[in-house]
Parts: structure tokens; sequence; C-alpha cells
């Protein structure tokens, strides 16, 4: 392709010789003879520092935010808004071949993405999808690294899906890639808002930083769907100039609300009521989030040409996400769960929701990621304490961090309700084998934070850890007598 075209779609300056490009790319690894090599100032690396170098080893020309003194040189204000573009217009812009739906939040984007895929294939259309769990082109499942991919990797699977006969595609937003411009020149037919609530503010610093990386997705699309229960939705009505429709399980100033509500600990039925319009759904998936999330995805749904009733219809056979909410098999009388929550929120809403049904105990295993986040740690604890009938404090990804010092972390928060029973195990795999001899018939062990994850990172090293393999393991082996680092808590446990 050549220098001038892929040069379209965002402002530029520099005297040029056009030339035939053989590629795109941003790091400088990956460079090759015919590139166009852009420059990105990253966290721990800036792109400026090798573009010289990248000049000596083919690269045809070079996109920088200032001057470099080198030949073939672009300039240009946001060179990571640069890539999204040009990312795009390598592959031809795919995109524009495509209906998008984009959903963001903290919490929900995982299920509200599954739930639409389904919602449009009972529709007829031929859906990708893009997420944390994986990607999809129709049937076919694909591993995916990020959230949302980087731009190169992000139009890349778009071409594919335009190739495979997609017509819409449904993906999660993250923050992270909004505010890096990962989705520069993408334009969504609709965009969803689920929830804003205390995560990755290693990164955003504030909560305003936050909201204002997902505000940005609403910049970037026709229409709006939010959640009028959340008070960053109930901002977003007010400050976004697109059309939009609101959703709520409380409020009937929305759009569309959620009335006679009859929970189950399989499902959760409800009445999906619009103006003038209602109809019964019965959402084989337990929780007042689930609902929200369901009322996300049908609502959106219909901005895309579904009737109420269709949707209604689709909602109820909708089957649960690996990693979220998830009834692990077990014959011991009690019941598991595992769940992605992993931030204060997350938490809260899947031990409220099993204490609705628990016939004996809440036992909670969970841990805090390192190199993120540290101040909601504490909370996290605290929130765990206060809900979970036992808890049982372990080691989610600790990356770089020291095991016990992310625990001391979170046991200030356990401590503020010091009548709730607790366990520190930092091992996580001893912690599973721990909860799994001692829970008692009708109590419902959660195992938060690590979902749909199959690893563990530990000391920088990523090991394999698939707690649903864990678990089976265990449950075969039957109880084992050899301890891996456990202690209880005696009240005066220097680790306690």
């Amino acid at each position: 392709m050549l220098l001038t075209q892929l040069l379209k779609g965002f402002p530029w300056e520099g005297e040029i010789q056009d030339c035939e490009i053989t590629g795109v790319t941003a790091d400088s690894r990956k460079l090759e003879p015919g590139m166009l090599f852009v420059c990105i100032k990253g966290g721990r690396f800036d792109g400026h520092d090798h573009a010289a170098q990248a000049v000596e080893e083919g690269a045809a020309a070079v996109v920088a935010a200032h001057d470099l003194g080198l030949p073939n040189q672009i300039l240009t204000p946001d060179t990571r808004l640069a890539y999204g573009v040009l990312c795009g217009n390598w592959f031809g812009n795919p995109a524009q071949k495509l209906h998008l739906v984009g959903v963001t939040g903290t919490n929900g984007k995982t299920t509200v993405t599954c739930m639409l895929k389904h919602l449009l294939e009972t529709g007829g259309h031929k859906v990708g999808l893009m997420g944390t769990i994986h990607n999809e082109i129709g049937e076919i499942e694909l591993p995916a690294k990020h959230t949302t991919p980087d731009p190169l990797a992000l139009h890349s699977m778009l071409d594919r899906m335009v190739s495979a006969g997609c017509d819409y595609v449904v993906m999660e937003c993250s923050s992270h890639a909004l505010d890096q411009e990962r989705l520069a020149g993408l334009h969504y037919d609709t965009a969803i808002f689920t929830n804003l609530t205390q995560d990755h503010l290693d990164y955003h610093h504030d909560m305003e930083t936050y909201f204002q990386a997902k505000r940005k997705l609403f910049e970037m699309c026709d229409t709006a769907v939010l959640n009028l229960d959340d008070p960053y939705g109930r901002r977003l009505v007010k400050e976004v100039s697109c059309k939009t429709l609101t959703f709520s399980t409380q409020d009937d100033q929305a759009d569309f609300t959620a009335k006679d509500i009859r929970p189950a600990p399989d499902s959760s039925q409800f009445m999906l009521v619009g103006k003038e319009k209602i109809a019964r759904v019965r959402l084989p998936i337990p929780g007042d989030f689930s609902i929200s999330n369901a009322m996300a995805a049908g609502v959106a749904a219909m901005t895309l040409g579904m009737g109420l009733e269709r949707v209604a219809e689709g909602l109820c056979s909708c089957t649960g996400v690996v990693g979220r909410i998830e009834v692990m098999p077990c014959d011991r009388g009690f019941t598991i769960i595992r769940d992605y929550a992993h931030s204060p929120d997350g938490l809260e809403k899947i031990i409220t929701t099993m204490k609705k049904f628990a016939k004996g105990r809440v036992v909670t295993l969970f841990g805090c990621a390192g190199n993120r986040d540290r101040g909601k740690r504490k909370i996290m604890g605290e929130i765990v304490a206060r809900l979970s009938d036992f808890v049982i404090l372990t080691s989610d990804n600790p990356r770089d961090e020291d095991e016990m010092q992310i625990i001391n972390d979170c046991l200030p928060g356990i401590l503020e309700h010091p009548d709730t029973p607790y366990q520190v195990i930092s091992d996580r795999y001893a912690a599973i084998e721990w909860a799994l001899d001692h829970c008692q018939k009708d109590d419902i062990l959660i195992l938060a934070g690590k979902g749909h994850e199959n690893y563990q990172v530990l000391r920088g090293e990523t090991i394999c850890f698939d707690e649903k393999e864990v678990v089976a393991q265990l449950l075969a082996r039957g109880k084992d007598e050899r301890t891996h680092g456990t202690h209880d808590h005696t009240g005066d446990c220097p680790s306690c």
C-alpha cells in the first residue's frame, strides 16, 4: 500500500516521499524493511528512542509526535490515535463493513457481550465477539490476550470477521483501550454502559479520570444504552450528545424497567417493561446483577432492530459464561461457585446473591492482585468479612509483589469484623484444598477472583492454574493429610 493512502483520517504534516509500505508496526522488535514505524510513548518505553535505529533497519517512514530529524518523517500530535487509524487503513477499514456494538463498565462487560451475541444470533445474524475470555468468529473461538486488542490485532480480527461473513461485532471496550486510543477510527451503532466502581486506579489514579476514559466510547456511537441504577450512568444521560436509552431494576423513570423480580438459586424471573411494551423473561442465571446485564443486552438488541418479544425469548435461552457464577461439580453436600469477582463491587454482588439462597454458610475464598490498585485491598477485605460467614484469604495474581504483603494489605478490612472467622493460606492451591476439606453440608463456597483464567502469575512467572481442574483433582483424590503452608488464626500470629 502506498504511504499516502495510509495517511488518511488523522492530522499530520511533513515533507514525504511516497513509497510502497510493507506493513505497520509500533513495536521495534517486529520491524521489517519497508514498514511504517509509529513512535508511541508508553509507561516503560518510548518508541521515539528507537526511531533512528528503525530507519537504519529499513523502516520506509516514521510517524512521530516531535521532530526527530529523520527522512520520511510524519509528525502528528497524537501517535496513539494515528496508529489506530493507520491500522484500520492497512486492513481496508473492515469496521466500516460491520455493525459495531461496544460494551464498557467495570463489571458485566463479558456477560453482556455474550448475551448480546446470543440475542443477535437468534435473530439470524452471524456475530463476531471480542472479549476478556476469548474472541469469537461465529462459532469459532480464538484466544484473547487483552480485553480489547491492540489496534493491529483488532483490525486484523475485524478483517477476519468480514471475510467469515459476520455482519455484527460485539466487543468489550476497556478503559485502558479507550484511554490509549486503541479504538481510534471506529464508530459504533450502539454503546452500552454497565456501571463504574473502584478498579484500575493504579492506572487511572482517580475515579474521575477513570470515568472520562469510559466516557470516550459515547462520543463514538449513534445510540447509548445506559444503566440508570449507577450514578455514573445517570451522569452520562446528562452529558452525552448521542441518542440515549436507559434501563433499571429499580427506577421507573428508565425507558426499560425490570418488574416482578423473582429470584431463584438457578435463575431470575422478571417482567421487562418498556413504554407500552411488556414481556416475561426467565433468565437461567441467578442474581440481580444478572438481570441488569440481561437488560443491557436486551435494550441494545432493541436499538439494533429486534422486537421486545424476540428479545425476551432470546434471553430465556441464554447460557452462563465460563467463570461467571459458574457452578462446579461437587458431590460432598456443598456447592462450589467460581466467579471472576476481583473488585469491591464484584465481590459484594456475588456474595450478596449467594447469601439469598444459602442453607448453610457462605465461605468466600479470595485474594487481591499484585501490581494493581493497593487502595482497594482493605475495601475488598472489609466487604468479604462483612458479608461472608467464613473467609479464606489467599493469593490471586501476586505478579512481582510479595504475596504476604498483599495479604497484609487486605487484613485490616477483615479485622473490622472480628466476629467473622477467617483463615490465611497464601498458596492458592493449598487454600482451595483446605476449603474443600472444611466446608460443611449446605455451605456455598465462592472461589473469587480467577474466574475463567487458567493461569496464575507468581514472582513474575506465569504458571498453569485452572481452578476447575484443581477442584476436580482435589475432589477426586479425597482428603489429603499433607499441609501446604496453612496456619490457623490464633489472634497473635505475626501474619495476622
